[in-house]
């Protein structure tokens, strides 16, 4: 992501982390480094005194200090990314992560430029690497270069192809792929006609056995054609491109002044060798996407059967490169050196992370199994479930990003509304759709399980994911720092918002009658001890008096004064207080840098995929609530469990990992956003809205939650501000929230099953 600046740091004890502009100064002095993360970040060793770097734009550092006293600096790309990095430290905005915009190529890091490049670029041992770039600068996943430490110019060792993640390729498509080649190759000769691509495929059958070190080139077309007789390649001819003879090609019939697709040999191949390898191609790009770090394999078989395998093949050449020689010149179809490259999780297809891209398919299936098969006749109701849920966290990303898209292009006032309108919609979704399912069906599990959901949203958001934040962070970053002053601000909502949320039970407790179904006397006399089992207070005694005159109209207040608090906390850290979070917008750019936005998502796409987001998530959500039933009947874990965890922590898997990534870069400040947001949204936005939605729609559920709710939610809160006092944390620290928060799941599932359920 764009880098922060403060102040420049004469800290010993570490590297210093670098920008856009620090790289171009660095270049200025020949300071080499080592690669940082994805984007504009660059990790160097720290410039002795003596030399002095001259400052092309304000020192940039990935730290948030707020003990400078001085505001930190975002270096922004271009107007757009400005806006989106504004909003981050917004309170009530949703905190993004990637790119809304397209960066430039010069921008991107080395290692990015690898996962974008064609498999067609050959390393030069005499004339220099690709791109002009030391060896030693580079980590190639697959592409030109190999990952080697040699010297500029030098041979990389013989084995260096031999890899883990070559051999992977060996065992899963290599093998399989050369026996299909035979056997098409085999084929294609027995056609007689077909024997040029027979030949072909005898050539491809050890190029995709192991093709590390091997090139695929298109040699010119053979000038001289027969009339009746044949398209010959003589084997006497040679080529500067391959710098010797051209192997002897067999010699493919076809018609006078024909062109190649019109050839005997062409259609045979068409109709009994092409589709087999094409379909052969399909399945292997397909499997090697869907596992990300073998996507090199993916280009490879894609670009095979769109481009190698329609050429014709006297012109297709298969050659294996000699470490010693001269790279061939003409053009190089396909080129590679390594089958895995673990950077390709930082893989983004217009905008959109490859995660999210894989998992759009999953959808489609879950709509398609959920709304045809309601009988249950293919899939089980626990299978339909899982993918149900499991589609929620690509549609939670889509929504995210369409969100982020739209107030990044848009003014203050639209991003508020848009923030607080589709902020909670993925949550909300699947709360309302379980609420009607319940009260259809007269079954109150529904309803615990939605409080179960609720204040697992919250206890995880306020324990585990800034404890999981702070300990990856802390992994890398010995001490990590954070704005405590916006952290305060946060901890003040939550206390006011656990507080007016569980005043109803309070109340309840207080004022309540307590009933039990079973009491047996333990001592055999009238005036003894009794032993009762399944208590609980009752609020409906004498018609519901308590109830309808005290404990509703209290939930009515409560619900109108949380949302009031969470407008004025907007008023005060948007408007009157914005001071406190020290955020300026730097324009520093590089030389020659472009500063034209080109988004990924405009606002109309961004809007009509935020609206179809939401669409397919309400029809996600209503096949989890359709298909949850039996896991809640037959199931031995606590429904309290399940509501807990599952329910409650999948739609947040996007805001978690945007936290880690923030956590990464030392911007803890805005890991912890992201859990505080969510859980102040939880309290002041979400419950309101279910409570207003049962006046128009009466359902099962009312404001008052069990104790272990209220003990693990109050517990949470206060736990996570005696952490967060002192504005500074490290790894330690966030294992204790961690820990704390599976302290509490562990409770959760031993706790017995909620009643009605």
């Amino acid at each position: 992501d764009v880098p922060k600046a403060t102040e420049p740091r004469r800290d010993s004890d570490g590297p210093r982390r670098g920008s856009l502009c620090d790289r171009h100064c660095a270049a200025i002095n020949n300071v080499q480094g080592d690669l940082g993360d994805l984007g504009c970040h660059l990790h160097r060793p720290r410039v002795p005194p003596a030399v002095s770097t001259p400052c092309c734009c304000q020192q940039p550092s990935e730290e948030v200090c707020e003990s400078c006293g001085v505001k930190t600096t975002l270096t922004a790309e271009n107007a757009v990314e400005a806006n989106k990095l504004s909003n981050n430290y917004k309170f009530g905005f949703k905190k993004w992560k990637s790119h809304v915009t397209a960066r430039p190529w010069e921008d991107r890091s080395e290692i990015v430029k690898e996962l974008y490049s064609d498999l067609n670029v050959v390393r030069s041992s005499a004339g220099g690497w690709p791109w002009g770039r030391n060896p030693a600068r580079w980590q190639r996943g697959f592409g030109a270069a190999l990952v080697t430490t040699v010297p500029p110019g030098a041979s990389p060792p013989a084995g260096s192809t031999v890899t883990w993640g070559n051999v992977l390729y060996l065992l899963l498509f290599g093998w399989w792929l050369s026996l299909l080649y035979v056997l098409v190759a085999a084929g294609m000769f027995l056609t007689v006609v077909g024997a040029p691509y027979g030949q072909l495929c005898w050539d491809l059958a050890g190029y995709f056995l192991w093709p590390f070190g091997k090139v695929i080139q298109k040699v010119e077309d053979p000038k001289s054609r027969q009339a009746l007789g044949t398209c010959e390649t003589g084997t006497e001819e040679s080529s500067a491109l391959l710098g010797g003879p051209v192997p002897s090609r067999w010699r493919p019939w076809c018609w006078a002044d024909a062109g190649h697709w019109r050839c005997a040999s062409t259609v045979a191949w068409l109709c009994l060798g092409y589709p087999v390898l094409a379909l052969a191609h399909g399945l292997a790009c397909v499997t090697a996407w869907l596992l990300v770090v073998l996507i090199p394999v993916a280009k490879l078989s894609a670009r095979t059967a769109t481009r190698v395998l329609l050429l014709p093949p006297e012109r297709v050449l298969v050659r294996r490169l000699r470490m010693t020689e001269a790279p061939p010149e003409g053009e190089v179809i396909l080129c590679c050196y390594r089958a895995l490259n673990p950077y390709y999780y930082k893989y983004a297809v217009d905008g959109i992370n490859v995660f999210a891209v894989n998992l759009l398919p999953l959808v489609l299936v879950t709509l398609v199994l959920g709304y045809v098969d309601s009988h249950n006749r293919l899939t089980s109701s626990a299978i339909k479930f899982t993918l149900a849920l499991l589609s929620i966290m690509p549609l939670s990303y889509y929504i995210g990003m369409a969100i982020a898209s739209i107030s990044a292009q848009s003014n203050f006032a639209v991003g508020a509304v848009v923030n607080a309108t589709f902020g909670s919609i993925t949550e909300l979704t699947f709360y309302i759709t379980a609420l009607i399912k319940g009260s259809r069906e007269g079954n109150r599990c529904y309803a615990e399980i939605v409080k179960s959901a609720l204040t697992g949203t919250l206890v995880g958001c306020v324990l585990f994911v800034p404890g999981l934040c702070m300990v990856i962070g802390g992994i890398r970053h010995q001490e990590q720092r954070f704005n405590s002053r916006s952290a305060g601000v946060s901890s003040a909502l939550l206390f006011l918002s656990v507080g007016g949320v569980f005043a109803p039970t309070l109340f309840s407790k207080v004022y309540g009658k307590l009933i039990c179904g079973e009491c047996h006397n333990v001592t055999q006399n009238p005036l003894g001890h009794y032993l009762c089992h399944n208590c609980h207070f009752d609020l409906m005694e004498n018609n519901g008096t308590l109830y309808y005159s005290h404990v509703q109209p209290l939930v009515y207040t409560v619900s109108l004064l949380l949302p009031a608090a969470y407008l004025i906390g907007l008023v005060f850290t948007l408007k009157t207080h914005s001071h406190i979070y020290d955020i300026h917008i730097s324009d520093c750019h590089m030389p020659g840098h472009h500063h034209n936005a080109v988004v990924h998502w405009s606002r109309w796409r961004a809007l009509v995929i935020l609206l179809l987001s939401t669409l397919c998530m309400s029809a996600c959500a209503d096949l989890a609530t359709e298909h949850i039933s039996p896991i809640l009947t037959n199931s031995t874990i606590s429904q309290y469990f399940i509501g807990v965890t599952v329910l409650a922590m999948v739609p947040e898997l996007p805001e978690i990992v945007n936290g880690i990534q923030f956590a990464l870069q030392n911007n803890l400040s805005l890991s912890i956003e992201i859990g505080n947001c969510i859980a102040v949204q939880v309290c002041m936005l979400q419950i309101p809205i279910l409570v207003l939605f049962t006046i128009f729609y009466p359902t099962n559920f009312t404001l008052v939650f069990s104790d272990l709710h209220v003990y693990a939610s109050m517990f949470s809160v206060v736990l996570m501000n005696y952490i967060f006092m002192d504005g500074k944390c490290d790894y330690f620290q966030g294992t204790v929230l961690v820990m704390v928060y599976f302290i509490l799941l562990a409770v959760y599932f031993f706790a017995p099953s909620p009643s009605g359920c």
